[in-house]
């Protein structure tokens, strides 16, 4: 035995109900359980303590000065736990949920979407915040974290897939190529400079694999630090660039830009990473309606 030993946890609750309702049956009752299961547990505590706790008198029970001691700080003591559970829980679902993403994810598909989320998820407050470096194992700070990514992930990590990734090249009407470049085949890309980013360097290979494209013949062109500003450019008119599917669906909707050789699965997902810390019940809703708003507004 050491100084931090605690009784059997599951017959101190059998005892603190028993003793605070003067009653094994009732005991039974506000645990679910059966009158057999709370006599069990009684009877282990007693045995771990070496001493009666309680005495049998009928129906009732009568507690021995051991047991009226043990009541006195059982139930002082699961009344404070209730209180600080009910109050966690209260602030829990007060506070901002917040969730992380890359700024491109950011402000290219989750600000455009916040209106739809807060008619789904009425009472949902979310705070958003930009991450530029890679997530920490713990996730500190945050509630969540929205990205594409792929396995292998963190330990501290409870990783939710909620759609693959798909990319495909996209350009403007507005850009002085995009006639000579209509009708044609992918392999016309091999001539074009592309618009490429340092985020998702692997994004134009990836696609030209994915397309039986030799990855080696392609020829970059412009390049910049955000996936935000290469599409931005791309919009603009000044070339093709290479983009996730879901990111340029309402640009692709409004002709700001169009897709002609479609989009290719790679080998990330999105995903909505939780810490495995917390179980918060806003991280499953939030991953239920993530899952519907990538497979229903692509």
């Amino acid at each position: 035995m050491t100084e931090r030993d605690l009784p059997p946890l599951n017959a101190l609750r059998a005892f603190e109900a028993a003793a605070r309702l003067e009653s094994v049956s009732r005991a039974a009752q506000e645990l679910h359980v059966t009158h057999g299961a709370v006599s069990r547990q009684l009877h282990a505590l007693e045995d771990a303590l070496g001493r009666p706790l309680l005495l049998r008198q009928g129906r009732g029970i009568a507690l021995t000065a051991a047991g009226q001691q043990l009541r006195d700080s059982t139930v002082a003591a699961f009344d404070q736990l209730r209180r600080d559970w009910a109050s966690l829980r209260q602030s829990q679902g007060t506070q901002p949920f917040v969730l992380g993403c890359p700024s491109s994810l950011l402000a290219r598909w989750v600000i455009p979407r916040l209106d739809r989320l807060g008619q789904d998820l009425p009472g949902f407050t979310l705070h958003l915040s930009a991450q530029e470096e890679p997530f920490s194992p713990t996730l500190a700070g945050l509630d969540a974290a929205l990205m594409l990514a792929s396995a292998p992930f963190p330990e501290g990590w409870r990783v939710h897939v909620l759609a693959p990734e798909r990319i495909g090249p996209v350009l403007s009407p507005r850009y002085a190529g995009h006639a000579a470049l209509s009708g044609q085949p992918a392999a016309r890309l091999r001539d074009e400079p592309l618009l490429h980013t340092a985020s998702r360097p692997q994004a134009w290979p990836q696609w030209a694999r994915a397309a039986g494209l030799d990855a080696e013949r392609l020829r970059l062109g412009q390049g910049f630090e955000h996936l935000y500003y290469l599409l931005e450019a791309a919009i603009a008119g000044l070339g093709v660039a290479i983009a996730p599917e879901p990111l340029v669906a309402d640009d692709l909707a409004a002709g700001r830009l169009v897709a002609p050789w479609g989009f290719a699965q790679t080998s990330a997902d999105w995903v909505l990473a939780l810490p495995r810390r917390t179980n918060d019940a806003r991280g499953t809703a939030l991953v239920g309606w993530l899952q519907r708003e990538l497979e229903t507004h692509r």
